[in-house]
């Protein structure tokens, strides 16, 4: 049974200097935890797209930007709730030899 209260994941980074130009993943052992919210902040001087399959671009982010997810405001009546899957990799691209890192942080509700 899910508990009333949040708790974070451990934050994960990937340095924008290591872009190519193709997704590369910046969680790669995937979520710990299936999230209710998660935020990807681009501290760096380069764009990204982003992929939650590592195939699909899915969302594009700004330099100096933040893209926050609220998935439990997506979940449906009857006590439903929206979460971003547990083990879900999240992906990110941007033009090669950037500086800064991108971050990404979760959030879920722990249930023991």
């Amino acid at each position: 049974m899910a508990k009333n209260f949040i708790e974070a994941i451990e934050m994960t980074s990937i340095d924008s200097a290591t872009f190519t130009g193709n997704l590369q993943a910046l969680n790669t052992d995937g979520l710990d935890e299936a999230c209710t919210m998660i935020r990807i902040t681009n501290n760096s001087d380069r764009d990204i797209t982003i992929s939650y399959d590592g195939v699909t671009e899915h969302d594009f982010l700004r330099s100096d930007d933040k893209l926050e997810l609220n998935l439990q405001a997506n979940s449906q009546s009857a006590g439903y709730i929206s979460k971003m899957k547990q083990g879900t990799v999240v992906y990110v691209a941007g033009l090669a030899g950037g500086t800064g890192l991108i971050y990404l942080a979760g959030y879920y509700n722990p249930t023991n």
